[in-house]
């Protein structure tokens, strides 16, 4: 069989906008010889559509656009994803669907049976389990269909089964000869090489070959990276498609040797695509056309200001310098620089003047000197509102600079350097941070980004001579008790045990990512890139007493 893997890039909600890309594909794989095209799943309204479901106009809408898409598939088959009414008065309203349409119409439905509730996936909310697994024909051969987490539950390669049943069990027991999984499975650092992984497993274990196809492209938090493929029944890769990018992959499963013409990237390489993308998607699907960031010498600002050249232009992308009295002269000449290597817009806004008229207004109002905190906060908020003003003067979304590793201590300022409409690098901590800058200037913008900028100590210039370890411990260890705290859920006393590291640290650092859970809640959402990100996925409450050393 001829098949086509429409690896597309919906937009969540524009079901007309992403119709047109269906029957654009279905085309362009007639064209091409294929007999079946494939989509990802919830490929018509897209996915994550979240809280969307609960309209009744937007099912409407749906269903509506099924029924076009499988008019145009006439002389050829098509399996798209969908969200359907279930017509059961018992259960939830909808199930997650795919849709085999041939000879003009939906001629098999199949019912998605795993549902994920963990992490970002709430999918219980809105849909009712498929009840029964069951095989539809396409030109004389019998299809294993199944979507996204249908396929996450296969031992010996999940650490803990989720679920009770197996649905790719249950399809080859059915007399599946070709298991087709249609996903929107979000990218995480290291994520495509488990997937692959998971899919050859299953080729392997019941000789079947897979077509795995998953949406690209970044819907608000989440960033979807592609990298569709074809495995043989021994587990082989024999079709790779593109990662990043739309994509539209013809594989004859009968004569396809094998060869591979496009390679995933890993890595920074692949956080670097992600971020770039996520960015560049969440402007287009908001409708925004240009960014404004504020720089400040550092490596933080920096690679935010390299991935947002990247994503919109570089002309479109205005660069802000807002010194005070701290701030070091090579902060100012490594902002200019910077944007002069990216051919990025700048200007210099200089903070001082509002600085002492607030320092001088509010000692006089609270009838008391300023604390450290108060004067350190003010200016990041002065910050912020030029910031604001600039994107409200000219319609520019401000994208903020705060990493993962400061994010999660509370190292930054509410309406300050929090300000703005989207947290480019708020998932990648500090090391990473570096990592990133060494990339961008080898391999994707040579030399941007001052190499001053990268090998000074990181310092937020809002005192004398500060230097961020006045106040944290040193990024590296940072970084592990964040990572282990927040992404393995490991306890203090576990961190303490395992890595050997300083307990007085380590309680530190665990009193000080629990007590800030109030300023993550209000920072703007931040693009997802580890297997746990301050965002929706992450549910912890603000006011609550619990504290592992009390």
């Amino acid at each position: 069989m001829r098949i086509a893997l429409a690896q597309i890039n919906p937009t969540v909600g524009d079901i007309a906008g992403n119709t047109a890309k269906h029957l654009d594909a279905i085309e362009r794989a007639r064209q091409q010889g294929a007999e079946l095209v494939v989509f990802p799943e919830m490929s018509v309204l897209g996915y994550p559509p979240k809280d969307l479901l609960l309209k009744p106009a937007v099912l409407a809408a749906c269903a509506a656009a099924v029924e076009r898409i499988a008019a145009a598939c006439t002389d050829i088959a098509a399996i798209i994803g969908f969200a359907e009414s279930n017509p059961s008065p018992t259960g939830r309203d909808l199930y997650n669907s795919a849709a085999v349409c041939a000879g003009g119409k939906v001629v098999h439905t199949r019912h998605k049976s795993l549902l994920p509730t963990y992490d970002v996936f709430d999918e219980l909310r809105y849909f009712e389990p498929g009840a029964a697994v069951d095989i539809t024909s396409v030109n004389g051969i019998d299809l294993g269909i199944s979507i996204c987490e249908d396929l996450w539950n296969q031992q010996d390669v999940v650490s803990r089964q989720l679920y009770h049943d197996n649905p790719i069990d249950q399809l080859a027991a059915r007399g599946a000869k070709l298991f087709v999984n249609c996903s929107a499975s979000p990218f995480a650092v290291r994520k495509n090489e488990f997937r692959r992984k998971l899919i050859q497993h299953a080729a392997k274990k019941h000789a079947l070959p897979v077509v795995f196809v998953n949406q690209v492209g970044g819907n608000d938090e989440l960033i979807f990276d592609g990298n569709s493929c074809v495995v043989d029944a021994a587990g082989n890769l024999i079709a790779q498609a593109k990662d990043f990018e739309e994509d539209l992959l013809v594989v004859d499963l009968d004569a396809d040797p094998g060869s591979i013409t496009n390679t995933p990237r890993d890595g920074m390489a692949s956080v670097y695509a992600a971020l770039v993308m996520g960015l560049r998607d969440y402007c287009a699907k908001c409708g925004f056309k240009s960014l404004v960031v504020g720089l400040s010498g550092g490596i933080d600002s920096a690679v935010v200001a390299a991935i947002s050249a990247a994503a919109m232009g570089p002309e479109n992308v205005t660069g802000i310098a807002m010194p005070s009295r701290y701030s070091s002269g090579h902060s100012k000449s490594d902002a200019q620089r910077l944007a002069e290597n990216l051919g990025m817009k700048f200007m210099t806004v200089p903070i001082e003047p509002a600085h002492l008229a607030m320092d001088h207004m509010l000692t006089a109002a609270f009838d008391t000197d300023l604390n450290d905190i108060t004067a350190q906060n003010i200016q990041a908020r002065l910050r912020g509102i030029i910031l604001m003003g600039y994107s409200n003067q000219h319609g520019s979304m401000l994208v903020t600079t705060g990493n993962k590793s400061e994010i999660a201590v509370g190292y930054c300022t509410l309406y300050g350097d929090m300000a703005g409409g989207l947290a480019v690098i708020s998932d990648v901590p500090k090391t990473m941070v570096y990592e990133l800058a060494r990339h961008i200037n080898a391999h994707e913008l040579p030399g941007a980004i001052p190499e001053s900028t990268i090998t000074k100590p990181p310092s937020a210039e809002l005192r004398p001579d500060q230097k961020d370890q006045d106040t944290l411990p040193d990024y590296a260890v940072l970084d592990e008790i964040v990572e282990r705290y927040i992404e393995r859920h490991d306890s203090a006393a576990k961190i303490i045990a395992d890595t050997g590291l300083d307990a007085e640290i380590v309680n530190k650092v665990a009193r000080m990512i629990d007590l800030n859970e109030y300023k993550r809640k209000q920072m703007p959402p931040g693009l997802k890139i580890t297997s746990r990100a301050f965002g929706f996925g992450r549910r912890m409450p603000i006011a609550q007493r619990w504290r592992e050393n009390k």
